[in-house]
């Protein structure tokens, strides 16, 4: 009878570290998976994101934010220029070539002391094969300032 309860008792404990390996295998499927970007003949351009959303921010928060790109194709990228829709978008580009396999880094600030909505664009142009011109997107809310609160006591 002991034989019995001790292998049920075993079974049981079992199947409870059988579950629990299930449930951690199940948590790391849940992870980001990383896809590697088609390779291509010549330079070539893939990004992370191609719109930062910004959300919503405060009253001239800070507006600079990234985008990453990693050259997918077997011979150097060079970013000839990056653009954006109006003055108050202004994109950085990196200096020089971006070697195949490497990543690179497109800057842009936006000029947050304008409040309400925005949707905007940078302009790159590089040797990318079959892109030459790419378009990316930032958009977001700036809130406007806090009203001073009118409830607030005041001295007499």
């Amino acid at each position: 009878m002991k034989k019995i309860i001790l292998l049920a008792a075993i079974t049981v404990f079992g199947v409870a570290t059988s579950n629990a390996q299930t449930k951690k295998a199940t948590k790391k499927a849940d992870a980001p998976v990383k896809v590697e970007a088609p390779k291509v003949d010549g330079a070539g351009m893939v990004f992370e994101n191609e719109t930062i959303d910004y959300g919503t921010i405060p009253h001239n928060a800070d507006g600079k934010r990234e985008f990453v790109f990693v050259n997918n194709g077997n011979k150097p990228l060079v970013i000839e220029s990056t653009q954006g829709s109006c003055g108050c978008t202004v994109p950085s580009k990196p200096e020089g070539a971006i070697a195949p396999g490497a990543k690179g880094v497109i800057g842009v600030k936006y000029a947050t002391d304008r409040v309400g909505a925005f949707t905007k664009t940078v302009t790159v142009k590089s040797n990318a094969t079959g892109q030459e011109t790419k378009v990316l997107t930032i958009k977001g809310t700036i809130l406007p300032d806090a009203p001073a609160d009118a409830t607030a006591p005041t001295k007499s």
